[in-house]
């Protein structure tokens, strides 16, 4: 009887993340940051432990090392303890001499790590979606109904078609169609799969669950480079391929837009994803950190993280990251603040200071709204960023607007008195 210590995760955390840049300019989309403390790789590695699933490969090519060395730091069980979470890194082989080219050949190219496992069962993941889900479930299922191939999959509006691979299946769960990001409304009700008048299709999270022999077949020895596009759909003519709807709260954080939209949904009173789980907490990287600071300043519907320094200032719906440092009168509105790595400077600094230099953190009176301010950020005194409209796109050194939300990276350095507005 097959249990959940046969079955290996494999998270795929390779990508260039080029729709999250400039936050992909330095790091590895699943090393990006979110909600003030995690980084999105955090959310599959604890899904999968939360689960009973102790067996894990992270997939990496582009700007590893920060991804690298947060789950070295982070994942560590002991030696009592079965489990583990292993780096697979492209690399030049003989018989494979290029960059992964999609997602089912990063799975190619690491097939004979992945068998060594002598795992019978691979679950294959995302690394850049925030929600939380039970594999043993879809584990159990797919056991049940003898399934080759398991796909997770979630309700979706005929609006949102054109955004999923779309998958229809029979009363029984099988899978019996595929369509990639249908647009046309006639095909669309043809994909009809479940009785749910606001979100009558299914479509595709990017969760699979193989048989490894099923796994073998579909990617060895074939030119597929794709799961969503392609191994699924050629699977449908010759596997049990089934689909495990998944009903809860699931994002895909693909974009400037949605990574700045699902953040600030998390500072409202009733968010729509809880990181307070008792029971299936978010791990990550456990820092010792003085707890926040906050001296004279007005905070409403604010997510903060520990370390912080905040003095006289007022911050309105935002997320405010590890040891960020907020000076006095700085006004920060609709925004995300990832805060830094380091401390450069004391905790407190005097109000009436005149060095205009810009040091880690937010200068004295800045106002901040509709923004990202990275990692490291240096906003001098007096500076003022506003959103542009939506669908702006500009590129600076030190700063750029995507889907008008302006976005400061990681080190850069917006000087005293600098204006950023439409």
């Amino acid at each position: 009887m097959a249990s959940l210590d046969s079955v290996l995760a494999v998270i795929l955390g390779g990508g260039r993340g080029a729709r999250l840049f400039p936050l992909t300019k330095q790091r590895s989309k699943p090393a990006v940051p979110i909600a003030g403390k995690y980084r999105l790789i955090d959310i599959p590695i604890s899904n999968c432990i939360n689960s009973g699933i102790y067996r894990i490969n992270v997939l990496t090519q582009f700007n590893s090392v920060s991804l690298n060395r947060h789950i070295t730091r982070t994942y560590n069980f002991d030696h009592f303890h079965p489990g583990w979470v292993q780096i697979l890194a492209a690399e030049q082989t003989i018989d494979f001499n290029d960059w992964y080219q999609g997602s089912a050949d990063a799975i190619r190219k690491q097939l004979f790590e992945i068998k060594v496992s002598r795992a019978t069962h691979v679950l294959i993941l995302a690394g850049d979606h925030l929600y939380r889900m039970d594999y043993a479930k879809m584990f159990e299922q797919h056991i049940a109904s003898q399934a080759n191939i398991t796909v997770g999959v979630t309700p979706v509006a005929f609006q949102d078609a054109g955004r999923f691979g779309i998958l229809k299946s029979d009363s029984s769960h099988r899978i019996i169609e595929f369509a990639e990001k249908p647009k046309d409304p006639a095909y669309q009700r043809s994909l009809i799969s479940i009785d749910n008048p606001e979100k009558p299709l299914l479509g595709s999270m990017g969760i699979y669950l193989f048989d490894m022999e099923t796994l073998s077949e579909m990617i060895q020895g074939t030119a597929y480079d794709d799961f969503g596009s392609q191994v699924i759909p050629a699977a449908l003519k010759t596997h049990r391929v089934f689909g495990y709807q998944f009903d809860g709260y699931w994002e895909d954080i693909g974009t400037i837009r949605t990574f700045y939209e699902t953040n600030l949904a998390l500072t409202s009173p009733n968010p729509p994803f809880d990181f307070f789980d008792q029971e299936r907490p978010i791990y990550t990287n456990s820092r010792y950190l003085p707890g926040t600071i906050v001296e004279n300043s007005h905070l409403e519907n604010v997510l903060m993280a520990e370390g912080c320094c905040i003095r006289n200032a007022e911050i309105r719906r935002s997320v405010i990251g590890l040891r960020s440092q907020v000076r006095c009168g700085v006004k920060i509105i609709d925004s995300v603040v990832m805060g830094a790595d380091y401390y450069e400077n004391p905790c407190w600094q005097d109000c009436d200071d005149h060095d205009d230099k810009a040091q880690i953190g937010i200068g004295a009176n800045s106002h901040i709204e509709g923004a990202i301010i990275d990692k490291n950020a240096r906003v001098g005194k007096n500076v003022v960023i506003r959103p542009f409209p939506r669908g702006t796109e500009i590129d600076r050194n030190d700063w750029s607007v995507k889907d008008g939300i302006v976005v400061v990276p990681k080190n850069g350095v917006i000087p005293s008195g600098t204006i950023i507005a439409p």
